[in-house]
């Protein structure tokens, strides 16, 4: 009731409108030193915000340190992609879990929406704040410069010709992990790694508009969030001064022309001089790794949004006389490559709250799981406390003097819904300045430092000293009391159980059709068996949950067994795949079997098939 209050009040006070200055910043603008140094400590590569990060940390810490930015501007995502409605990282208690130089960024910029150009200012002067740091803008990479599987320096494509430049230690804080693929870095792709490489989340374009009407924006979402709470349904919408989120049933209510693109829930940002940022329409079948296909992806997208504005102004209060101003320069992407490190942060680690000796950063934020062009509606496939991003997971493997830092870092697909975030992000990127500094000051590399207890126990009183949260944790979650627990870690870690926002996956709750056939279907796809699509009645009884699975099981191992419902039962039993504990929810035959017994089934199954030969996705 008191949140109802509260929030009935903040409407009330905001009756009058949400009209500020709505005056534009002027853009602070960097221009290259005419010659610089080409040797250095520490070399950053891309100034994504985790570059920056990486960069300011490191010169913080002594390092003679060279930033390289593809762009004019600093910020990548945030800046040229417009991504400017930060995904925060606290835990339930409210904790803030990273702080350090992505706290000082947040407070320069004024909170978790802001202002593109100030976001621009902010990086830049985080960067000319140093004295150890040079800036080098406009600086593209042609090559790495290697020795065997050293990383010895870069060579970079300038405005005045080819520049190679040298460091003891080099930062990746690309977001697609560019260089380190470049230097023989192993990696997978998008979902490659749970047998889904064609599976990757869609891109978006953000796009400004002129002419909404922010105080409507703003009472609309607000009064319907009030009356989702008084009556006890979710809301997911809202708005403050600067930001606003919802509109989900207008967005998907859009029929794009474009068929692999659709709109969906908004999020809004106000600029300083009124405009409002969307992020809201997802494109697919763009090859992020190729320029000239991202650059198609933004053209079809400007091109749909000539059907779209005018759809907003029809159907979404605060549109009526909305006009498109322009559209982000870059893409907003969400996945690509996922670098192969010393440890590659899993599902489990994530959802299950885990805590590591050789922790860095801390994060929290739900599996967040993007729409695909085969699944054009995103899952959450659970929500964390927090978690944390080990040392090991910004050491690549097979390429030395190298530490890869962003969405592209040591993370399974699955484990990168959530710790894709920008603020996790920068705290690596702190972290890996600071390692650096570790690293040079004693000698020794970055792979020494990741098995020496010692060396990185230095460097997280070091992170601590310049303000990051890393406090120890031991927040178990309930599920992993549950009996049925080790099927739904096998299901999941495959990316076929999701728990959602509320880590609820009716467990207790008859097993249904469709549910039951996308997750049969999915055990035999995940282990590489071709088979003809299996469905089952609406009311999925067992003697069908335990005939499906038998006959899918003896025909990959090609022997027959009794065609009855006990036949089947004796034989599952035998090959261990039914067990004694399930025996009782299958007693029977047309009972319909609660969840947990019909996962821990499937997630035996899968387990068997590997056994016996099937060459599928290895489960942790």
């Amino acid at each position: 009731m008191k949140r109802v209050i509260a929030l009935f009040c903040l409407i009330a006070f905001a009756l009058s409108g949400c009209a500020g200055g709505d005056i534009a910043i002027k853009e602070n603008v960097f221009v290259n030193q005419a010659d610089i140094d080409d040797t250095y400590d520490v070399i950053v590569y891309a100034s994504e915000p985790e570059g920056v990060a990486a960069a300011v940390s490191a010169a913080r810490n002594g390092m003679k340190t060279l930033l390289l930015s593809e762009d004019g501007a600093l910020g990548g995502l945030m800046t040229l992609g417009e991504l400017n409605f930060i995904d925060m990282c606290e835990g339930r208690d409210g904790t803030s879990l990273v702080e350090g130089i992505f706290r000082e960024f947040y407070d320069m910029v004024g909170g978790s929406a802001f202002d593109i150009t100030e976001a621009k200012n902010a990086f830049l002067a985080l960067c000319e704040n140093e004295d150890n740091l040079t800036l080098r803008t406009e600086s593209h990479l042609a090559a790495p410069i290697m020795d065997g599987d050293e990383l010895l320096g870069v060579k970079m494509r300038e405005t005045d010709g080819e520049k190679s430049y040298y460091a003891k230690v080099i930062i990746d804080a690309s977001a697609d992990a560019d260089l380190a693929a470049l230097s023989g870095v192993p990696y997978t792709f998008a979902g490659e790694d749970i047998g889904e490489k064609d599976r990757q989340m869609g891109v978006t374009l953000v796009f400004e508009l002129s002419g909404v009407d922010w105080g409507k924006v703003y009472r609309y979402l607000n009064f319907a969030r009030l009356k989702a709470e008084i009556k006890h349904t979710a809301g997911g919408m809202g708005a403050t001064a600067k930001m606003a989120w919802g509109y989900t049933d207008e967005g998907y209510g859009y029929e794009p022309h474009d068929s692999l693109m659709r709109l969906r829930g908004f999020n809004l940002a106000r600029q300083d001089d009124g405009t409002v940022l969307v992020n809201a329409l997802i494109i697919f079948g763009a090859d992020v790794l190729d320029e000239e296909s991202k650059a198609e992806a933004i053209a079809r997208g400007q091109k749909e949004l000539a059907y779209i504005i005018p759809y907003l102004r029809e159907n979404c209060k605060g549109f009526a006389n909305a006009s498109l101003k322009a559209t982000a320069p870059q893409l907003y992407v969400r996945e690509s490559r996922h670098i192969i490190g010393e440890y590659q942060l899993t599902i489990d680690d994530v959802l299950e709250n885990r805590d590591c000796w050789d922790k860095i950063a801390i994060g929290s934020y739900p599996v967040d799981v993007q729409p695909t062009a085969q699944q054009t509606y995103g899952t959450v496939v659970g929500n964390p406390d927090r978690y944390a991003i080990p040392y090991r997971s910004i050491v690549p493997l097979e390429v030395e003097n190298l530490l890869v830092v962003g969405r592209s870092a040591s993370y399974k697909s699955l484990a990168a819904g959530s710790a894709r975030v920008i603020p996790i992000g920068m705290a690596e990127g702190e972290a890996a300045g600071a390692a650096a500094a570790y690293a040079v000051n004693n000698s020794v590399t970055v792979r020494e430092i990741a098995y020496d207890k010692t060396a990185v126990a230095s460097i997280q009183a070091t992170l601590k000293a310049q303000g990051a949260y890393l406090e120890d944790f031991d927040l178990p979650e309930e599920i992993m009391s549950h009996w049925a627990y080790d099927g739904v870690k096998t299901l999941r870690a495959l990316g076929l159980l999701d728990g959602g926002y509320d880590n609820n996956y009716y467990l207790e709750e008859p097993m249904g059709k469709w549910r039951y056939q996308n997750m049969l279907n999915g055990v035999l796809n995940k282990a590489g068996i071709a088979h003809d699509y299996i469905e089952v009645n609406d009311n999925v009884p067992a003697r069908q949950v335990i005939g499906t699975a038998a006959r899918a099981a003896a025909g990959f191992v090609g022997v027959k067994n009794p065609d009855d419902f006990e036949g089947y039962k004796a034989w599952l039993l035998g090959e261990g795949i039914l067990t004694d504990e399930l025996m009782p929810y299958f007693a029977e035959s047309e009972a319909a079997p609660e969840s947990d017994a019909v996962i821990m089934l499937c997630a035996n199954l899968y387990k068997y098939l590997l056994a016996h030969g099937a060459r599928g996705v290895q489960i942790d």
